[in-house]
């Protein structure tokens, strides 16, 4: 199967990053919750899944405390998780790179390269949920991190539907 310029990905693995600020709160929880999804699909083997931020100030620490707590409450283990920051190489190596919000969608798509931009995604547009943007549980008590697993939970079913349907499904 040919998807938009890049090679056959019918017996490769599709890489899908999650982005947002610094790499510690939305974008570890999404990875956690998608590869969750993914492999409760059986699909562990075809798709990988990473995070990163746009900004440098957690780079190398795990992801909030507060994240870790909510996610393994919904036995999803993101201990192991350590910031880092978009890189160029990002562009060449995920298929899909999706934003936790507008703002991050914007910063990306002024460093993503011509040609790659497809490849960039805003990750409620995948949710059933009216909310546009997942929002940033930083500054917030310990019920915005269960709404953002929510939220995520919800988009990773769309996303993991698009993504089957586009690379997995037959025509």
């Amino acid at each position: 199967m040919w998807v938009r310029g890049m090679a056959s990905v019918a017996d490769k693995t599709i890489n899908v990053l999650f982005v947002c600020s610094g790499n510690i709160c939305r974008s570890p929880s999404a990875e956690g919750v998608f590869r969750k999804t993914v492999e409760a699909a059986g699909l562990g083997h075809r798709i990988a899944v990473d995070s990163a931020g746009l900004g440098g100030w957690h780079l190398g620490e795990p992801p909030d405390p507060r994240s870790q707590v909510a996610a393994r409450q919904r036995g999803i283990d993101i201990a192991h998780q350590r910031a880092r920051r978009v890189a160029k190489r990002d562009f060449q190596n995920f298929h899909y790179i999706v934003a936790m919000d507008r703002g991050h969608f914007g910063e990306l798509g002024q460093m993503c390269p011509v040609g790659a931009e497809d490849r960039l995604l805003l990750m409620l547009d995948f949710a059933e949920s009216p909310e546009s943007d997942v929002p940033d549980p930083y500054y917030g008590g310990d019920d915005g991190f269960e709404f953002v697993l929510d939220l995520l939970e919800d988009a990773s079913r769309g996303l993991l539907a698009h993504i089957r349907e586009r690379h997995f499904e037959a025509p």
